[in-house]
């Protein structure tokens, strides 16, 4: 078999790949998102305390599409994050998110980065320390050349129920509840800033680890302080409207009942800026 041999004319020859994407699309409908799902990377997150934590975010990257368009550049949301020399941190989040938008020419553009948080929590009685871990979701939105920024924490704690306590001889039915706030900053806000309004607000905070003095505190101070899923949502809001930092906020609250095959649920939701 003869060997091949390919000439240097053949070599500098350019062969044309077509960019299907750009093509022109005749069915008139816009795309309101469309992007990439659940993509890692790591990220770099300051704490309250002065410190840096080192996590593993997963990205939804979205732009929106005009009719004439087939498609958009999938390849350029992932360059955006790998970007040579960039560590991507919350300081970062709001130039990527313009940067996407002004590479993919999109007139609107979406970025959410979820990852786990810790924070140091001290036992009420024993002071023994453990981590404490947080879904946290930055989420950042740019619509007609202006930009958004929401801060979304999901904050496990324990409710314990008035009504059980009131009717019962002895005892009252309590649970882990899940609080999440979402909220829309208009100035820096510390993300423990948002686990502590929601753990003030609940029967009583959690904690990764408690000894026996620990655990007859925080059984008391549930029983002390009973709420209603209909309560924390309302107390929570309440200290929302208060602070100046945001603009508009959502606050959930779902107990996983310890006596129902179902959960509780309520939620309240303010735009401070329209009054609505």
């Amino acid at each position: 078999m003869k060997p091949l041999i390919i000439s240097s004319a053949a070599m500098s020859t350019v062969i044309p790949i077509p960019d299907v994407q750009n093509s022109a699309d005749t069915r008139r409908l816009a795309i309101n998102k469309v992007g990439i799902k659940d993509i890692r990377h790591p990220v770099r997150v300051r704490d309250r305390s002065g410190g840096e934590q080192h996590t593993i975010a997963t990205f939804n990257m979205y732009v929106n599409l005009p009719h004439n368009f087939k498609g958009t550049h999938m390849s350029r949301f992932v360059e955006i994050l790998n970007v040579p020399g960039r560590e991507i941190s919350v300081d970062s989040f709001k130039d990527m998110l313009a940067e996407m938008t002004e590479r993919l020419e999109a007139e609107s553009g979406h970025i959410e980065m979820t990852f786990i948080y810790f924070v140091n929590k001290v036992a009420p009685i024993s002071g023994v320390e453990s981590l404490m871990d947080y879904e946290v979701t930055f989420i950042g939105e740019i619509r007609n050349g202006q930009p958004a920024m929401n801060l979304k924490v999901v904050v496990p704690v324990t409710s314990l129920c008035p009504c059980s306590k009131k009717i019962s001889r002895y005892g009252a039915h309590n649970q882990r509840s899940h609080v999440t706030l979402n909220v829309r900053v208009k100035d820096f806000l510390w993300i423990e800033d948002m686990i502590d309004l929601a753990e003030k607000e609940a029967s009583c905070e959690l904690y990764g680890l408690l000894k026996r003095p620990d655990e007859k505190y925080v059984t008391e101070r549930a029983y002390e302080n009973p709420k209603f899923v209909e309560d924390m949502v309302r107390d929570i809001a309440t200290k929302l409207n208060q602070d100046d930092r945001v603009a508009a906020y959502a606050v959930e609250s779902e107990n996983f009942e310890s006596i129902h095959n179902h959960s509780a649920y309520a939620m309240i939701e303010h735009d401070k800026e329209i009054g609505a």
